[in-house]
């Protein structure tokens, strides 16, 4: 039976993830070092995930409202005020959701309609473009380059800008590139978005995993914060990838519509993960800043590593991914990962799975063990070496 003529051909159109190809390979082989995963290599700290056990033993296992806990979207807005200066109402401003991936598609759909452009910073997280797309929504690609750090410019951003330009997505602190944005950076960004009257989707689920800089949300700037939707949440910041927990922040009017697209496809996010991220905000401060110290140091071994072996990295300041370059290799990203994977059993990602953009580089994380980096970095060397590169 053929079902082609059953199915949304703009979701047929959609690439596969680029990440996904290599860990199924890597699957298939034994002795495989992976730098390739974004996900913690921390447990959920143990007052975490006593608080979602003990939410269970108390029976506390039925649906929640639809925007979540109220008790959690307090503890979110507390968080976003004491850490960014940002005033939302728990009642309207706060939307709890299945992980930052959720809202962001949330944010999209209530925003973009059929034709709208919306501006994508790339290389950057591989979720924008096919939601855009499957918004009715078209993407505009902006490329970021190497020798400005992976920042975006207000100059770039005014050159992509059309009459049809209705949101800018802003990935930063960024996967793959590990670039952050400083105020003085997003100050020029915010004047084009005010200038414009234009609106943001600011993806700031690394806000807290930055090194030597503080991470500043563009919602924070002068008449910013009812142009923004801030998407934020759980996994990265307390290694609770698995519980599936995010949220968005912004004007009421806009999570009204984000909570209706929440309500029918969702209904809610997982109860027990709610429970957990209470205890998260309230009581995890030390816990993240015991992580982020150990990040900041495998960041130190692997940037310096691939220096020392002739990867040049410019130096992540954000997240925990390095992005070096493979150019002098004299192959393309994705045949570089290849044959690195297949020779020394070393997982890594070409840039191109973050946009094409990204061709001439690779994404490894740092969100492993020491040990485990160290032997990654030895077999590439090996690889190098053998490819005389």
């Amino acid at each position: 039976m053929d079902l082609s003529r059953f199915l949304n051909p703009d979701v047929v159109a959609l690439r596969p993830s680029g990440i996904r190809k290599f860990f199924d390979i890597a699957e298939t082989m034994d002795d495989v070092i992976s730098l390739g995963v974004g996900e913690p290599d921390f447990a959920t700290p143990w007052h975490i995930r006593q608080a979602g056990i003990q939410s269970i033993e108390d029976r506390k296992t039925r649906y929640t409202a639809n925007r979540g806990l109220h008790a959690l979207r307090e503890e979110i807005a507390a968080y976003m005020r004491r850490r960014f200066g940002l005033t939302y109402d728990p009642a309207s401003d706060v939307l709890v959701s299945v992980g930052g991936s959720e809202a962001i598609d949330a944010a999209v759909r209530a925003l973009v309609c059929r034709g709208d452009e919306v501006i994508l910073p790339q290389p950057s997280f591989v979720c924008y473009e096919p939601i855009v797309r499957m918004a009715g929504g078209v993407p505009v690609v902006l490329e970021t380059r190497a020798e400005n750090e992976f920042r975006l410019t207000p100059a770039e951003l005014e050159a992509a800008l059309t009459e049809r330009t209705k949101l800018l997505v802003l990935p930063y602190p960024c996967n793959p590139t590990g670039a952050v944005m400083e105020r003085a950076d997003l100050e020029g960004i915010a004047r084009v978005i005010r200038e414009h009257d234009l609106f943001v989707l600011s993806d700031e689920i690394y806000a807290e995993l930055t090194y030597g800089v503080d991470h500043v949300s563009i919602a924070s700037l002068d008449g910013m914060r009812d142009r923004c939707v801030v998407v934020n949440g759980f996994s990265k910041t307390y290694s609770m990838t698995g519980w599936r927990l995010g949220y968005a922040c912004g004007p009421a009017d806009v999570l009204t519509q984000m909570t209706k697209i929440h309500q029918f496809a969702i209904m809610c996010a997982p109860t027990t993960a709610q429970y957990a991220a209470i205890e998260a905000l309230r009581n995890g401060d030390e816990d993240v800043q015991k992580m982020r110290a150990q990040y900041d140091a495998r960041r130190r071994i692997m940037v310096d590593g691939f220096n020392k072996i002739g990867m040049d990295c410019f130096e992540p300041r954000g997240a925990f991914y390095a992005f070096p370059s493979i150019r002098r290799s004299g192959m393309t990203s994705d045949e570089f990962c290849e044959k690195l994977l297949y020779s020394q059993h070393v997982a890594i990602i070409p840039g191109t799975a973050f946009g094409a953009c990204g061709e001439g580089f690779v994404r490894a994380s740092y969100c492993y063990s020491v040990s485990h980096i160290k032997e990654a970095l030895s077999r590439i060397e090996a690889f190098l070496r053998e490819i005389g590169s």
